[in-house]
């Protein structure tokens, strides 16, 4: 007797993505679960769309020309996940093995198509990405945040989607409100989480990005650097002194004085400052305040 696909698809979200979504994917390609229009095509790599949803924005191109190598030889292995479209397929999973298939020149690949749903597709496509993939912090946080705007989820189910604690969740998030050139140096791995987590302490995204600067060109330790931006928040919390109003005869005398020799001059304590701007000013100062004669 010939065992029985298991069913969940059609029961909603829950009951599919709440598992391993590596398991699930699995089940699809070996048709062990029942999913809706399910089918085996070969189709052409000009009528697959990208997956919007798709939170890896970096790819290594040596592993992708690795694969590339690969599939030359061997084929593709895995069938790509796709959906039709109103033209063409929508790309749900296998962006990596889409792309590698372009570069080995192949013009047709294996799929297998379903009848997902636009949150289906979002959902699959993400949590597929954080579960398998080695995404970038920043890239692991877009993904959430998506998951969060379009999905609605709250920060504890997606700590369970995840699985991750919510702490770490919402850690990860703020990554989000750094500036977009502190998220580069982290993408592009120049600084880590470690190292920019601290700086969402500044006041203001100039700070971040100054401060992120001075952290990469110190090499800093993410200790050091924690100790860094705490000095930087003492200096900024710090009440500036205010500086003491000049007795108003003072400031009359530096007008008067000023007026008199045609140049700035400041009363201080227990001294005087004259400026001038070279010899020939000087001669002239010196002139009408008659002390020429002794150069």
């Amino acid at each position: 007797m010939a065992e029985r696909k298991r069913s969940g698809l059609g029961k909603g979200l829950g009951n599919i993505f709440g598992q391993d979504v590596g398991k699930v994917l699995d089940d699809i390609q070996n048709n062990a679960l029942e999913v809706p229009g399910r089918r085996e095509v070969i189709i052409s790599i000009d009528d697959i769309h990208p997956n919007p949803y798709q939170p890896r924005r970096e790819f290594d191109e040596g592993a992708l020309n690795e694969l590339a190598d690969s599939i030359r030889t061997h084929g593709i292995f895995t069938p790509l996940l796709v959906r039709k479209a109103v033209s063409g397929y929508n790309l749900i999973t296998g962006e990596r093995r889409l792309r590698a298939a372009k570069i080995a020149g192949l013009e047709t690949v294996p799929a297998i198509s379903v009848d997902f749903t636009e949150e289906q597709m979002m959902e699959i496509a993400i949590l597929e990405n954080v579960q398998r993939e080695n995404l970038n912090p920043i890239e692991e946080a877009t993904a959430y945040e998506s998951l969060i705007k379009k999905l609605g989820y709250t920060q504890e189910k997606l700590a369970e989607r995840v699985g991750k604690s919510r702490e770490y969740c919402a850690n990860i998030l703020r990554l989000l409100k750094l500036p977009a050139e502190v998220q580069d140096l982290v993408i592009n791995k120049k600084l880590t989480m470690g190292h920019v987590r601290p700086l969402l302490s500044l006041k203001n995204e100039d700070d971040m990005y100054e401060a992120a600067k001075h952290v990469m060109s110190h090499k800093m330790s993410v200790r050091e650097v924690e100790n860094y931006v705490k000095e930087l928040n003492g200096n900024q919390n710090k009440p500036k002194k205010k500086e003491k109003e000049k007795d108003p005869m003072i400031k009359d005398l530096e007008v008067r004085m000023s007026e008199k020799l045609g140049t700035q001059v400041v009363v201080g304590k227990k001294n005087i400052s004259i400026s001038f701007s070279d010899t020939e000013d000087l001669n002239r100062i010196l002139e009408i305040i008659g002390c020429i004669e002794e150069l």
